[in-house]
């Protein structure tokens, strides 16, 4: 490995410039990069355990961001001189970069992973956390550890009428608008932000604007991936035992039973979970007593709860019908959705599932 590692810089669409690189610091970490823009340096690293803790059956992912007293030249001011916990702007840093980074997670893979994302170089006139989020995508596509990516994060303003992807501090007081868009080369995976009073059409721009940046960033790690090579072939794993037979025996026995609770428009929500377990309890006492084991049964409401989740949508999607009866278009509090994007290219992919 050479002493600068492998490289790849781009343009984010408006002259300035993106490096990122690995190959050079963090080097017995499954994956890590050094994300560097102007003055602002970040170094991700990612480590996954090679094997899941018995009885785990979700994903234990960990995402910590910190900046480091070092990238602004300072030293800690405690009695140790030692880094203190992380701030509360930090965890909300970190939550943002795990919201986007946990759904992409296979969800049969249960190691324990964690990521980190340390500042060790900072600007005065820049907020790093736009950074965070494509540093730690970089990570885990430079290392084996199997993630449905790459994803990357962008901030996005509106200056003047303009929008500007990842604008300095000084322009930002200028903005009307100020978004965190995550998203992977086809899907919108989450935005937080705020705005002054703009319209939905307006929103929509911001974020289209930011999934075309969005899109250069995922081509930038696609070809670090490439060069590194490492990250071109994911680990094996076996995380999970199934039982094809029971989980197609329940989708078939079950299926339209839970839809049409799902479709009923009943707002009475402990009803409808009483009708949930009465239709599951039905099934369960139509097997034999041999089989109804406790393994068994624990695989069996695992995948009951698939067919409640994929009913539940489809009623939604196809017939405009919500669990709690109201109208689609609808939030609590009497606020509308984003009406303006067609019915079929929906914001969030189906292939995108929830985490559990």
């Amino acid at each position: 490995m050479s002493q600068i590692g492998i490289q790849k810089t781009f343009d984010i669409g408006d002259g300035r410039t993106i490096t990122i690189e690995t190959g050079k610091l963090a080097k017995q970490a499954d994956g890590s990069v050094v994300v560097k823009m102007g003055k602002t340096m970040l170094l991700a690293t990612v480590v996954s355990a090679p094997e899941a803790k018995p009885g785990v059956d979700f994903m234990p992912l960990t995402v910590d961001y910190q900046e480091k007293f070092a990238s602004t030249g300072r030293i800690p001011g405690s009695f140790f001189r030692r880094e203190a916990r992380l701030s509360d702007y930090e965890v909300l840093i970190s939550r943002l970069v795990d919201r986007a980074l946990r759904p992409l997670f296979p969800e049969d893979y249960h190691a324990d992973t964690q990521v980190l994302i340390y500042l060790i170089s900072g600007d005065t006139n820049f907020l790093p956390d736009c950074l965070a989020g494509f540093a730690a995508s970089a990570a885990l596509a430079v290392s084996d550890v199997p993630f449905n990516g790459p994803v990357s994060e962008v901030r996005v303003s509106r200056i003047n009428g303009q929008f500007v992807i990842n604008p300095n501090i000084d322009q930002m007081e200028q903005s009307d608008i100020d978004m965190i868009v995550a998203a992977n080369e086809n899907d919108i995976l989450m935005v937080e932000g705020e705005m002054k009073e703009v319209s939905e059409a307006d929103m929509l721009g911001a974020i289209t604007f930011a999934h075309e940046a969005i899109k250069r960033q995922i081509t930038a790690i696609k070809e670090l991936a490439a060069m590194a090579g490492k990250g071109q072939t994911k680990r094996e794993y076996s995380h999970e035992t199934h039982d094809e037979a029971l989980r197609e025996a329940i989708k078939t026995a079950t299926y339209d039973k839970v839809y049409a609770v799902a479709a009923s428009g009943n707002p009475n929500k402990s009803e409808r979970r009483d009708a949930f377990r009465a239709i599951f309890k039905e099934y369960w006492e139509t097997l034999p007593e041999e089989e109804r084991t406790a393994d068994k049964e624990k695989l069996a409401k695992t995948y009951f709860h698939d067919v409640e989740y994929v009913a539940v949508r489809r009623a939604v999607l196809d017939e405009g019908k919500r669990l709690d009866a109201k109208q689609p278009t609808s939030a609590r509090s009497g606020v509308k959705w984003i009406t303006s994007l067609p019915h079929t290219a929906p914001l969030f992919s189906p292939a995108v599932k929830r985490s559990r």
